[in-house]
């Protein structure tokens, strides 16, 4: 009995070990991919608030997996808040794009004399593991020094066809890239307009 017991402990010990052991988490964040502008500026502008839906509002990645279903995947996760995520790298293409050192994070205090804000609601993030990454979203820009603002949505769809999460990621920072694109146009437009 005695050895019977003896054998059968580290048994359940190892089993419970093998049960317990799981898959280390992979991180991934978007990156700033917008094609630098050939112009210099000295625009101030602040980026934010981002706003993103409830359902992605999550450390995990959120798949989609049917047309009213999501998974919330343990193992691979954003390194940072979705919409930190978001908003640092539409202020980073904003710099390559504008030709600007001057763009900062809301809610980072307000110089006096910022040029533009822009806020960000994303009505949609999807992302469909093998299939693509989708991004919608409606943006406000403001000029600060008279309250004009331009108001704009954009809608942008990229593949991510090799079924990994880098990809998704990588479809996502060019559905990014495209929203930072159309604010820095309307930017330009109220730059241009401007008394």
């Amino acid at each position: 009995m005695r050895l019977l017991t003896a054998l059968a402990i580290p048994c359940i010990v190892a089993a419970l070990a093998a049960g317990c052991s799981s898959a280390p988490s992979r991180f991934f964040t978007l990156s700033a991919n917008a094609t630098a502008g050939t112009t210099q500026s000295k625009l101030s502008i602040a980026v934010g608030p981002v706003s993103v839906p409830a359902a992605v509002d999550q450390s995990q990645i959120v798949v989609s997996t049917g047309a009213n279903q999501v998974s919330f995947d343990e193992f691979n996760r954003w390194a940072s808040p979705l919409q930190d995520n978001l908003a640092r790298v539409v202020a980073e293409n904003l710099v390559a794009i504008l030709g600007t050192p001057r763009v900062t994070l809301y809610p980072q205090p307000l110089n006096a004399d910022m040029d533009y804000r822009v806020q960000i609601e994303v009505r949609n993030f999807e992302s469909t593991l093998g299939k693509q990454a989708a991004l919608d979203a409606v943006w406000t820009v403001r000029r600060m020094k008279d309250g004009k603002t331009d108001t704009g949505r954009t809608s942008a769809r990229e593949p991510a066809a090799d079924g990994g999460y880098e990809a998704l990621a990588a479809a996502h920072s060019r559905a990014a890239a495209r929203l930072s694109q159309d604010i820095a146009d309307a930017v330009r437009v109220l730059e241009r307009a401007a008394p």
